[in-house]
């Protein structure tokens, strides 16, 4: 996924949903796959980033492995992200699935359990393919079902007209650095300090502006693949957004707060700081050029020295368990991942390449994205809710009990143990 999509994600319904299902069977089907007479092979590619890209950059993509394979055709199935999840859920579940599938990270536990998804591990064994190149692997139960291929990383954004008036001169690096700024730009500017959207709708605020604390300073809501929020770094962490919220720095509106508003209140200069995705850059250059801001890491526990990981949202890449071409489309998914390859579809996607050995291409491109990728190189990509099952559901059972307790019901320690209980249920 990209968090960036799962933003724009909208729920169908009704009439709407039923049409869907009824298009997926007809659109994300793996009857487009083929063997002619000759040997030669088409496979089908459902995906999301061809209405994300510039228009014709993905074909010309495809086009290139074509050339260089001449016997495997590659035929692209390009839905709207808002929709392309109901429909690769009810191709998982069908068998319908088409034989490479862009995915969302979110995605990938529920296809596993289908068991619509193939088991990548035993293709990279049996093509020697060399792991240590790819960044992050989506994996279940020690098995990788899903690879990133672009990374859309969500640093530190600064208002640096708000922060100035304030009186701080450079992005804050560590928690209490970033609260006393906060609290600078609450009381000597009209903006809020900073914004935390927790609208339950779609609770990825809770993977991006509360748990980005967490894996700032290194720590883990997880231990050995299973729940584990009662742990100390997870404490402070979330001790530490609530001292935020108390303290008032925060924007009005919090709990029905979406991402969306988040940008839109920072574009419109009503907020000093934000945690948000580099992908909106082009959208706040846009809607307001006059706009001067900064992106650095985010603030990490004071006395903190290891190194920062960085929330991220990802295009991911699968293959269908039931392809009759799994051979021709491990290929297709080798070639997206090669160095020359993915650095190119990175770049054009202004995200970051999954492959460790690629570098983007800057040329022409905002200098901010230049800069965030040093902030990546620095740190590592970290998103424990990838792979997780149901992992909107965990976000969304973690969000109802921390506006509780933002409200005065109960303290953190409670909360957390609550939502440990909770979470526990779906493992």
């Amino acid at each position: 996924m990209s968090n960036v999509a799962r933003g724009r994600r909208v729920k169908l319904a009704g009439l709407a949903l039923a049409t869907t299902a009824v298009l997926l069977t007809a659109g994300c089907s793996s009857s487009g796959s083929s063997t002619s007479a000759d040997g030669k092979v088409t496979i089908e590619f459902s995906q999301w980033w061809g209405s994300e890209l510039p228009d014709g950059d993905l074909q010309k993509i495809v086009d290139d492995f074509q050339t260089a394979n001449p016997n495997i055709t590659v035929k692209l199935l390009t839905q709207p992200y808002s929709s392309l999840q109901d429909q690769t859920t009810t191709a998982g579940v069908s068998g319908t699935l088409s034989d490479v599938v862009g995915l969302d990270g979110a995605w990938v536990n529920n296809l596993v359990k289908q068991g619509a998804l193939d088991n990548l591990s035993d293709e990279m064994k049996s093509s020697n393919y060399d792991a240590s190149q790819l960044s992050s692997q989506v994996q279940i139960d020690g098995s990788t079902y899903a690879i990133p291929v672009v990374n859309f990383v969500y640093p530190l954004f600064t208002n640096d007209t708000l922060l100035a008036q304030a009186g701080v001169t450079t992005p804050p690096a560590t928690r209490s650095e970033f609260l006393t700024d906060a609290e600078a730009v609450t009381a000597k500017t009209s903006a809020k300090g900073w914004i935390l959207p927790l609208g339950t709708t779609n609770p990825n605020g809770v993977q991006n502006d509360v748990m980005s604390w967490l894996w700032a300073s290194g720590g883990s809501m997880l231990k050995d693949g299973k729940p584990d929020l009662t742990n100390d770094g997870v404490k402070s962490a979330v001790d530490y957004v609530k001292s935020l919220y108390d303290a008032k720095v925060v924007a009005d509106g919090t709990f029905t707060l979406q991402e969306p508003d988040k940008v839109t209140q920072f574009t419109n200069g009503q907020v000093g700081m934000m945690v948000d995705s580099l992908a909106h850059i082009t959208t706040i250059r846009k809607a307001n050029p006059d706009l001067k801001f900064s992106i650095s890491a985010i603030p990490a526990e004071d006395g903190y020295t290891g190194k920062r990981g960085i929330p991220f949202a990802s295009w991911g890449i699968g293959v269908s368990n039931n392809s009759a071409h799994k051979a021709e489309a491990w290929k297709f998914v080798q070639y997206m991942m090669s160095k020359d390859v993915n650095a190119n579809i990175s770049s054009l996607a202004h995200g970051f390449p999954a492959n460790s050995t690629a570098t983007p291409d800057f040329t022409g491109s905002d200098p901010l994205y230049e800069e965030a990728f040093k902030i990546y190189q620095a740190g590592y990509p970290a998103n424990e809710f990838v792979g997780l099952p149901t992992s909107d559901q965990l976000m969304r059972d973690f969000d109802t009990e921390f506006q509780k307790t933002l409200n005065g019901d109960g303290s953190v320690s409670d909360m957390l143990s609550t939502t440990q209980a909770s979470w526990s249920k779906a493992f």
